[in-house]
């Protein structure tokens, strides 16, 4: 409830009609100063005339008075400066170190501004309180949130990519390696294709690029899968076995638990063992991945860079054991290659062109986004059908982020979206 209230005196949301301190003084907010997220008080360097009196200083902000006391801050030179002490229930006087009185106000809000907040925030039932209201926000609001949220998303996965610049020692092939790794969980997965990819380094895999056979090896075995049951006779698996052994041997490597890949209700096409078996495809003839997006013209040239066709036991099998079968010689769809384009190429675009100073790069990120279709999932259609337009994928990132970061946290205060339905609520009397 106190950041509630904190919310409400940065917005200036209160009833200016019930503005008084609790001995009858009228009270008027010039500023409300600046919110303080250090030790010390709520707000900084307020300026408030209180009884045609302007006053300058710092404001509290408690839910009940008695939390000055019970807080110390009657003992607290540094709350000495505060002018007003705002609550929701005033229950006690409260003094300055010295003893001086401080004044006090309750501070009132609209009925219908509870009302509104309850709605967005404690009404679990609905996955999304506001639906019925966006279509009330002005255009130009929802753009500019929008546009915002977009960035923040993309800030986000530049951040985990930038994580990795100092790990690397600044190689792009190494962090494009492990991004790209990551990227073939596609969700279930990621954390255990990162852990993979860094336990399976690029300098190591770039010593037997010219052997898809052992790259499989590698792969496969750090993976763990050499120490799972397969069913039946598969020589294929028991040839890769024997050839990770030895090169465990030769390297002292040590392997992942296999029992961390999840599979359990994955239709076969999305099982881990094609898109390892992709991965090394990556790396053969050695790994020069960035490079060659880097040098990319357009879409079309990114989409063949992505588009690699399986050969031999992975253009017959989805894992391992089991009778050959006749399936697509491309392990990943139109579909999944827009996944890693909005969700690799595009970071790795920003996160170059950023620490680089090359800024055309970092545009190419923005342009590859508005260019590529939105994606298509229940966070889209639910906005789309409260009246949110989604006609690329930077908008759809936008949504996706929206609905993680602050619906379901019901961080409506920090939502452009519920600002806005709450201060139009707070006018109201």
């Amino acid at each position: 409830m106190e950041k509630l209230m904190q919310y409400v005196w940065q917005h200036k949301l209160w009833d200016n009609s019930l503005m008084a301190t609790n001995d009858g003084r009228r009270v008027k907010v010039i500023d409300p100063g600046l919110p303080n997220s250090d030790a010390g008080p709520d707000f900084f360097n307020a300026k408030v005339e209180i009884g045609g009196e302007l006053w300058v200083g710092n404001v509290e902000i408690h839910t009940r008075a008695t939390d000055w006391h019970r807080h110390g801050h009657d003992k607290n030179k540094a709350y000495d400066s505060v002018i007003l002490h705002v609550v929701e229930k005033d229950d006690a006087p409260v003094t300055r170190s010295n003893g001086e009185r401080i004044p006090q106000m309750v501070m009132r809000c609209s009925p219908h501004f509870y009302d509104s907040y309850a709605n967005l925030v404690g009404n679990s039932a609905s996955s999304l309180p506001c639906a019925a209201m966006i279509k009330e926000i002005p255009p130009l609001t929802i753009t500019q949130w929008v546009e915002s949220l977009a960035f923040e998303r993309l800030n986000d996965k530049v951040q985990r990519i930038m994580s990795l610049y100092d790990t690397f020692c600044g190689s792009w092939q190494d962090i494009c390696y492990v991004t790209i790794a990551r990227s073939l969980g596609f969700g279930i997965n990621n954390d255990t294709f990162e852990m993979l990819a860094r336990r399976t380094p690029l300098r190591l895999m770039h010593k037997h690029s010219d052997s898809i056979f052992q790259l499989e090896a590698l792969l496969f075995g750090q993976a763990g899968f050499f120490n799972m049951p397969i069913a039946g006779s598969d020589e294929y698996y028991l040839r890769l076995a024997r050839e990770y052994s030895f090169l465990a041997n030769k390297f002292q490597l040590r392997p992942m638990e296999g029992t961390m890949w999840k599979s359990f209700r994955v239709r076969p096409q999305n099982f881990p063992y094609r898109r390892i078996a992709l991965l090394a495809r990556f790396v053969e003839g050695g790994f020069d991945l960035m490079n060659s997006l880097l040098e990319a013209s357009d879409e079309k040239e990114l989409r063949k860079l992505l588009s690699i066709e399986m050969s031999g036991y992975w253009a017959t099998h989805y894992t391992f054991g089991g009778a050959p079968s006749e399936l697509p010689t491309r392990v990943l769809s139109n579909a999944s290659i827009d996944i890693l384009l909005i969700n690799t190429v595009a970071p790795l675009y920003y996160a170059y062109g950023s620490k680089c100073g090359d800024y055309d790069i970092a545009d190419r990120a923005i342009n590859l986004l508005e260019s590529l279709r939105p994606e298509r999932n229940n966070i889209v259609t639910t906005f789309t059908a409260a009246g949110i337009k989604c006609p690329d994928a930077l908008t759809s990132q936008a949504l996706i982020q929206l609905r993680r970061n602050y619906c379901e946290a019901r961080k409506c205060l920090y939502c452009a979206i519920g600002h806005k339905l709450l201060s139009t609520a707070a006018a109201k009397q």
